[in-house]
């Protein structure tokens, strides 16, 4: 399949990533006489304002899994997927008002160095190594496992080429820039990932409007495939591939109103609020009404991803039914659901404006993939090494240190992730459903932590270590429990066994319990405001689409 990329679109794309680059490197530059501080480097400075920590959380946030994976369970299951996003905009909401105060006054660099202020070391060394792994052989792979994907399918590159491609472009500027360069090139990387995703979905809805327009697109595709429109599933409602040539329910992905009121607040408060490499963005905030504000402005923009990667999926689905109405004799149909998108850009995006939706797939892969590796490498030096191995380490140290643990997670996910995930349908549920296994003991502590004041460090550290076995035994013994409620069913054993231990062991406030100073959940107006529209209008969307 010939990629049908100009010579302009070559253009677009490679000036986009020199573009990238040249911003990365021109950022990390220090004034003469100044050397990298661990502040400058995994905190950006602390100098961070709301638009650019909206942004980043975004550009961190928004990446393969979303742009090619949700894009794939668009089109095997549908906008329900976009619960992920639409409920995501409310937990940042809580998260802003919450959560960022505490840490911001704590003046903390990691989610782990939290557990140890609050808990103990046990729980921060513990916590460190869990996430650690998770990032290095979930998040860091599959990124570049889809991303890979995509290259492959646009533009016929090998994938392996491809996985090793992406990773050298995110490590280009970002090992050596640090925080701050990851974060101000995100800024440009969104407006990159948003326009060209838009510019996407546009095409495809003209394309099924048949000359009426966008709008007629999407009332054609709205009454074509009306059950692709719904955002709660009913169980054996929608039957799905499952990986392996077979078929489930799609029910056990998003379990009706566990989407709602159930599991996936447990999934969005843990990875909005205690997840180091969103997080961080936040910490490196230069007020805390500056990090307020810059939550809820990324809740705006999680309103338009679906629009951006869901849409188009569905879209997707409906023309590879049959591509001869659409234009498309004699192209290669879809054979598995994360080839969606990706499809979608080869056939119906023109040449001279497939350089500029194809930078934006870029874009979205190598922000997440910098992210992932600075905060990686924040945990590893600062919890690991600053923490265990050298507490006496010198700035330059640890940002040597910082450099050298994220080209070594870099080169160990660039190893495994074809491995991993190549046989996969669907890989973003291969994410939520691995990550699960840490997500409701990470809730737990880090909660109970926050808003219980008789919660101890062994309580903690069994809230820890009991996730993954809780989970895996739901998995194994109980396998018609789907992901998305097992997460919920764990955290409230964990929260039991928290509580449990805690009362046996204490009589009265823990010593480290944190103290609510007066003021410390103040919001400015505008604040208040903005995020009585942002839930004004998810409520409204799940009406519509009820």
């Amino acid at each position: 399949m010939t990629n049908g990329f100009s010579t302009l679109d070559y253009i677009i794309f490679i000036g986009y990533c020199l573009l990238i680059v040249a911003m990365g490197l021109f950022i990390s530059r220090e004034k003469k006489g100044h050397k990298k501080t661990a502040q400058d480097y995994f905190l950006a400075s602390k100098s961070l304002p709301w638009w650019a920590i909206g942004a980043s959380l975004i550009a961190a946030n928004i990446s393969a899994e979303q742009t090619i994976g949700m894009s794939g369970s668009g089109f095997a299951i549908g906008l329900a997927i976009a619960s992920y996003e639409w409920m995501a905009a409310i937990a940042l909401i809580i998260v802003g008002v919450y959560i960022l105060p505490i840490f911001l006054k704590k003046n903390i660099y990691t989610m782990p160095q939290f557990l140890q202020e609050r808990y103990d070391n046990r729980v921060r060394t513990a916590m460190a190594t869990f996430w650690l792994l998770i990032y290095v052989f979930v998040n860091l792979t599959s990124v570049l496992w889809l991303g890979a994907l995509a290259l492959n399918t646009i533009m016929g590159v090998p994938v392996i080429w491809g996985i090793i491609g992406l990773a050298v472009f995110a490590a280009v500027y970002s090992i050596y820039g640090g925080l701050k360069a990851v974060a101000w090139t995100d800024v440009v990387q969104v407006v990159f990932l948003i326009a060209g995703g838009l510019i996407t979905t546009y095409l495809a809805l003209k394309a099924l409007g048949a000359g009426n327009g966008v709008v007629a697109g999407f009332v054609d595709l709205l009454e074509a495939v009306p059950e692709k429109f719904s955002m709660i599933i009913q169980k054996g409602e929608v039957m799905i591939p499952d990986g392996s040539g077979g078929i489930k329910d799609a029910w056990m992905d998003l379990p009706g109103l566990s989407v709602v009121i159930g599991g996936l607040w447990i999934a969005n408060i843990s990875y909005w609020g205690f997840n180091q490499y969103i997080i961080q963005r936040g910490l490196a905030a230069k007020s805390v009404h500056e990090a307020q504000k810059g939550m809820v402005f990324a809740g705006f923009l999680k309103l338009l991803i679906p629009l951006i990667v869901v849409v188009p999926g569905i879209a997707a689905f409906l023309i590879n039914q049959n591509p001869a109405d659409y234009g498309l004799d004699g192209v290669e149909t879809i054979t598995k659901s994360d080839q969606a998108y990706p499809w979608l850009l080869h056939n119906f995006v023109p040449s001279g404006i497939k350089g500029i939706a194809f930078a934006a797939l870029v874009a979205a892969i190598v922000s997440s993939l910098a992210s992932m590796l600075n905060s990686t490498a924040t945990i590893f030096t600062m919890d690991i090494y600053k923490n265990l191995i050298n507490k006496k380490s010198s700035e330059t140290n640890l940002v040597t240190v910082g450099r050298l643990t994220s080209l070594t997670a870099l080169i160990i996910a660039v190893i495994v992730a074809q491995p991993l995930l190549s046989g996969l349908d669907q890989a973003f549920q291969y994410i939520q459903e691995f990550t699960g296994f840490i997500t409701p003991g990470v809730c737990a502590i880090f909660l109970f932590g926050l808003f219980w004041k008789r919660s101890t460090p062994n309580a903690a550290l069994w809230g820890a270590g009991l996730s993954i076995p809780l989970s895996f035994a739901f998995m194994v013994l109980l396998p018609q429990v789907p992901f998305m409620n097992r997460w919920g069913y764990v955290f409230l054993i964990l929260s039991g066994i928290m509580i449990i231990i805690s009362l046996i062991e204490r009589k009265t406030d823990h010593p480290k319990a944190i103290k609510f100073d007066k003021g410390l959940f103040h919001t400015q107006t505008s604040f208040k405001v903005w995020s009585f529209i942002l839930m004004a209008i998810v409520a409204t969307l799940y009406i519509v689409f009820w």
